[in-house]
């Protein structure tokens, strides 16, 4: 099964990459305007963070404003998927053939968060985006102090060990359904990851076991959204390629400083992330609903 999934992100690293560099050829000397320097830089700084688990949309939006990189705000949701598509690609193939997870749980996480995403979206799109964001914060803030409290010994709910890198029985499904949701949030602006790892978590899994699912559930679904953007060229070609090259050397940094860490050293930072991720949800949960023009 996993050498299944791993050949089903080749297939789509090598759809998305044809029409990328085919792009990128037939459009030679019209790369757009940014800095190769800046630009690299950001990829490197976002695509480590994101490694982490942090996440790499909303720390480039916020790179890319300050150093303003963009002329077009309309190439900007093109940029993000297309510059992070590798280097997410490259987390994946990664953390799935370092870290150890049961292949049936791997596969069966991976392809709920797929078909949530294509299936779900007809349905989660039609949801209230804020109030989805803000409880989906509250929840994420809930959780990371539960973890929290069981790291400091002061809460045995959530199990003795968290060793495990296999889901049976009630808890798979569980997973595949979490994983489901998940993968059909995304459409609304819902992260995947740190929803991911506090899951998985609660499941009783060894927090290290989440990168290689979160990463192959947006692994699977990135090339797809940036081929899109490429063919109607609703994006910035030089600055894309400027991060998606800063963003591999800093997946390669990083990838080796996640692996190497301590699991009690990486569970605390897990718990940042996810009060991070918390916070922001709970903000943009609190924002006015956008206007549609």
């Amino acid at each position: 099964m996993v050498a299944a999934l791993l050949t089903l992100l080749g297939a789509l690293l090598v759809y998305y990459l044809f029409y990328f560099i085919r792009d990128l050829v037939k459009n030679k000397g019209n790369w757009g305007n940014g800095s190769w320097l800046i630009s690299g830089a950001i990829g490197f700084v976002t695509d480590f963070l994101d490694t982490l688990g942090v996440g790499s949309f909303a720390p480039t939006t916020m790179l890319l404003e300050i150093t303003k990189q963009l002329d077009d705000d309309r190439h900007l949701p093109g940029v993000l998927n297309i510059s992070h598509a590798i280097p997410v690609m490259m987390e994946a193939f990664i953390f799935i053939t370092v870290v150890k997870v049961a292949p049936l749980t791997l596969f069966s996480l991976v392809v709920a968060a797929i078909a949530g995403s294509f299936i779900g979206s007809k349905f989660v799109t039609k949801l209230p985006e804020r109030k989805v964001q803000f409880f989906m914060g509250c929840a994420l803030i809930v959780t990371a102090i539960l973890m929290a409290l069981r790291q400091l010994g002061m809460l045995d709910l959530l199990g003795a060990g968290n060793e495990a890198t296999a889901l049976t029985g009630g808890a798979l499904v569980i997973g595949i359904v979490g994983n489901f949701i998940l993968g059909s949030l995304m459409t609304i602006g819902v992260g995947l990851y740190a929803p991911c790892m506090a899951m998985v978590y609660m499941l009783g899994m060894s927090p290290l076991v989440a990168m290689p699912i979160m990463m192959g559930s947006c692994a699977g679904l990135m090339p797809v959204a940036s081929a899109n953007f490429i063919k109607t060229g609703d994006y910035n070609r030089k600055v894309s390629l400027g991060i998606t090259i800063g963003g591999i050397i800093g997946v390669i940094i990083a990838a080796k400083f996640v692996t190497g860490l301590d699991i009690e050293v990486l569970t605390w930072i897990i718990i940042v992330v996810v009060i991070y991720s918390g916070i922001t949800y709970i903000r943009k949960g609190l924002q006015p609903a956008r206007v549609a023009e």
